[in-house]
């Protein structure tokens, strides 16, 4: 069961995450709006106040930030189609390294905890224990999976800078070898901790909240153990995890496509600076920038590698 579980979890992340990487690059460049301040705007023409001499003037008001519809729009024209799928090399890594690691040792956790062989022994796990493996499984894998998270949110973010500043990475191999060989290999590494409590939080809550949404459906036989019980088994986990997850998403996102100059400090010190920062210029809800692409991205992914999930399951049930 060990090895099959990281493999079957494995080819479904991998096709979850390909088949929704745009919703992703979308999520990342609504989620770095607002990071460098913008230049101070002109003020608009004074206006007299009657009685007085001194003119007031009226600052214009903030712009309103793009949707995901108008982020989206905007990459089609400025980078065409294929600015959609920037950094789509770097997601097969990641889902390669992280999915197969968090997806296969919480299949380990749950079957060894439960003291069967998987399936309905595995299923009927406490919930608690369920957390605990998703815990333990999203911190491992995230720790593997970090260095192809840096490049993808690198690449994903690359389109926005103007072209002087872009880096330009010829695929996930290039951005890695580069970073090492400008920033030092530790900077394979920037941000790991949020990117472990990150994935801790979406294993937790995706995989145990599909487990006992699927075990509720079942047991309660609202559904038939088919497609439509794995869609909304797998829907529910994937709201309760991009809820659970968006704030530290935020913080991880910027602290990894941060440029650091030779000489100068870093834009933040750490995640906490950079949470600080963040709510002190942006206000509180910042930290939920790109919620919507984030539920978008993540329902669509999470139903995906599910139903992918349970359809290679059942393929190599006799292997």
């Amino acid at each position: 069961m060990g090895v099959k579980g990281f493999v079957e979890g494995g080819i479904a992340s991998i096709v979850a995450g390909c088949s929704t990487h745009p919703l992703d690059l979308i999520k990342v460049r609504m989620q770095l709006q607002g990071e460098s301040p913008a230049p101070a705007p002109a003020l608009r023409p004074a206006l007299a106040v009657p009685g007085s001499a001194v003119a007031m003037p009226h600052p214009p008001p903030a712009p309103r930030r793009p949707g995901p519809i108008a982020v989206g729009a905007r990459i089609l024209r400025a980078e065409g189609p294929a600015g959609l799928f920037s950094g789509v090399s770097a997601t097969v890594l990641r889902q390669t390294l992280y999915s197969t690691t968090r997806m296969g040792l919480y299949d380990v956790l749950k079957t060894k905890w439960s003291g069967g062989e998987g399936g309905a022994a595995a299923a009927a796990l406490p919930l608690h224990k369920k957390i605990t493996a998703g815990l333990i499984a999203g911190a491992v894998g995230a720790a593997v999976g970090n260095p192809a998270d840096v490049a993808m949110v690198r690449m994903q973010a690359d389109g926005r800078l103007p072209a002087a500043e872009r880096r330009n990475y010829q695929g996930v191999g290039d951005a890695i070898g580069r970073m090492v060989r400008q920033e030092g290999v530790g900077s394979l590494w920037r941000g790991s901790a949020l990117t472990v409590n990150r994935a801790m939080i979406v294993t937790a809550s995706q995989l145990a909240t599909y487990d006992q949404a699927k075990e509720a459906i079942l047991g309660k036989g609202l559904l038939p153990d088919g497609l439509p019980t794995h869609v909304a088994a797998s829907f529910a986990a994937g709201l309760v995890a991009a809820a659970a997850s968006n704030p530290v998403d935020v913080v991880k996102t910027r602290v990894m496509n941060m440029k650091v100059e030779k000489g100068a400090p870093p834009p933040y010190a750490g995640a906490l600076d950079c949470a600080m920062k963040t709510v002190r210029a942006e206000g509180p809800m910042a930290l939920y920038k790109g919620f919507i692409p984030t539920v978008s991205r993540q329902g669509p992914f999470t139903v995906v590698l599910f139903v992918t999930l349970e359809q290679v399951r059942s393929l190599l049930k006799d292997f």
